[in-house]
């Protein structure tokens, strides 16, 4: 097998059997993150305990394969991780996507969501990949409470 055919095939699995999909009970936070150039739209939830470490997650939500699959990677490697880290990773993503980061050693730190690296090449996708990560990172960094209602447009 390929290495396109393998990153195919773990998008279609995140996409259509996506462990994070669901409501997270007792959310410390949630916020929507909206892509409205396609219609992406997301539902983020995420449980933080008290010394700042993401105990569980989830989202709700429609849109591209892309997106939803993005997402359940994302939820994947941040939940049992400090908010920092899901925020280095976040920013890791962000510029593998945008080709400011090419160095494989610290790419393969994204696990799955590495797959997604060649979605730079098509940049009307792009805005699909980062909805799940732009929405986390306003989560984090504005300090979002649950149920706040708030949306996250993705703007890169």
């Amino acid at each position: 097998m390929d290495l396109k055919s393998l990153y195919q095939e773990i998008l279609n699995e995140h996409n259509l059997h996506p462990t994070h999909k669901g409501v997270t009970e007792n959310a410390t936070i949630t916020l929507q993150g909206v892509n409205p150039s396609c219609g992406d739209n997301i539902y983020l939830q995420l449980k933080i305990d008290e010394n700042g470490i993401i105990t569980d997650g989830s989202f709700n939500g429609s849109g591209c394969a892309i997106s939803q699959a993005s997402v359940d990677m994302m939820l994947d490697n941040i939940i049992g991780q400090s908010k920092e880290e899901a925020l280095r990773q976040a920013q890791l993503f962000m510029d593998m996507i945008q080709g400011k980061e090419t160095d494989d050693s610290k790419i393969e730190e994204l696990d799955e969501a590495a797959s997604l690296k060649n979605i730079r090449t098509m940049p009307a996708r792009v805005k699909c990949a980062v909805l799940g990560w732009r929405t986390m990172q306003d989560m984090l960094t504005k300090n979002q409470t649950s149920g706040s209602g708030s949306e996250s447009h993705c703007d890169i």
